[in-house]
């Protein structure tokens, strides 16, 4: 297998990505009024999938240095029925009448048009049945991110927080000086989300060696691109990538990911409050025959 395994779209990669938060909100829930999300039984802390791919979104196209195949279709202040319609106007594919269905050689041109436009389309997928785009269906992505889990159940902080300019003239006429408002952080936390590659769902959307090195670049420094006073410090700690040598694979994958293992040192009596109170081991010893193990970020 080559060196460079882990850069191979042909092949099926799984991984592990640790990362940390200190003294802010990694993934508020809204209906908890935004209070770090929980897994409510074990008090483990938990960042969605959808929270980790919107920091992917926002950074990968800097990764890639403005080049116009690293768009990004679900962003912000965009519609996605007007990006849709373009795609379809684009092949010639009418839109507006419905008695006029495209062929599937137009479809697939539409289709195509968008992987090869948009990388979060090409890495994750994409639901394109709406608007007037129904026919276009729906585009199924090679990647697909599980929720991180903290390795402890964290103990989340409620501050409550004063602000000295009020938003309406009638309060300071009224004498008020100060508003009052409140924030939620986590002290510490160590995350652990998994990663899974399906090379021939790659195949579909056309993902090449460099999709792969611009994911792990943006992986490794896509906290560095999304500070805020709010989410307090994260960081990167650990991107572990299993490499098969063919599409289907020569282990299940959690086999693979269970070796990466993480655990309290030894020196710490009390909860964990920074990395260092954590010793992360990687068994890659008697691997399966067939996969290389690429530590990234260690």
């Amino acid at each position: 297998m080559s060196i460079d395994a882990h850069l191979d779209p042909a092949v099926r990669h799984d991984m592990v990505f640790l990362f940390d938060i200190t003294d802010g909100n990694p993934n508020g829930d809204p209906d908890f009024s935004n209070r770090p999300r929980m897994d409510e039984e074990s008090g483990h802390g938990l960042v969605t999938d959808v929270a980790i791919k919107r920091k992917i979104r926002n950074t990968l196209p800097l990764a890639a240095g403005g080049d116009p195949r690293y768009e990004i279709f679900v962003e912000a202040g965009h519609a996605l029925n007007t990006r849709l319609t373009e795609s379809m106007d684009a092949n010639n594919i009418p839109t507006k009448d419905k008695k006029k269905q495209p062929t599937p050689e137009q479809k697939q041109a539409a289709r195509s048009w968008l992987t090869e436009k948009y990388a979060d389309i090409r890495l994750f997928g994409a639901v394109l049945s709406t608007g007037d785009t129904k026919a276009l269906g729906q585009i199924y992505g090679p990647m697909q991110v599980t929720n991180a889990r903290s390795a402890h159940p964290i103990m989340p902080q409620q501050h409550t927080i004063t602000r000295v300019t009020q938003t309406r003239q009638e309060d300071i006429e009224r004498g008020e000086s100060t508003e009052m408002g409140g924030k939620w952080t986590v002290p510490y936390g160590l995350y652990k989300a998994e990663i899974y590659y399906s090379a021939s769902r790659g195949a579909q959307t056309n993902v090449d060696g460099r999709d792969l090195e611009l994911l792990y670049r943006t992986l490794e420094m896509m906290f560095d691109h999304d500070r805020s006073a709010a989410r307090g410090t994260m960081t990167a700690r650990g991107l572990y990538v299993f490499s098969h040598d063919n599409a289907f694979g020569s282990a299940p994958a959690h086999k693979l990911t269970e070796r990466v293992d993480v655990r309290l040192a030894e020196h710490v009596t009390g909860p964990p409050r920074s990395f260092t109170d954590y010793t992360v081991s990687v068994n890659d010893d008697a691997l399966p025959s067939g996969v290389t193990l690429t530590k990234l970020v260690a």
